[in-house]
């Protein structure tokens, strides 16, 4: 894909096409990697994006509850001490 450089006040850029932009999930941040004489455009990754989100509802559905004890009948915590 061909895309022009266009002026944006005293430096210059390029334009995505909205198709491009909604097929990668691009929205405000795009990380810029220079590699090999190549310019690579990413969209920015945000690990744990939306977890606080999943976190309230597996609480609100009861999803959250230990799936074993944390504590064991045969653990010796005098070992630690």
């Amino acid at each position: 894909m061909e895309v022009q450089v266009i002026k944006i006040g005293n430096s210059k850029g390029i334009r995505l096409p909205k198709s491009i932009l909604e097929q990668y999930n691009i929205s405000d941040v795009l990380e810029l990697i220079l590699e090999k004489g190549r310019i690579i455009l990413k969209p920015k990754s945000v690990p744990r994006k939306d977890w606080e989100k999943s976190f309230k509802q597996m609480h609100e559905s009861g999803d959250d509850k230990m799936l074993i004890d944390d504590i064991f009948e045969d653990e010796a915590f005098e070992e630690w001490k």
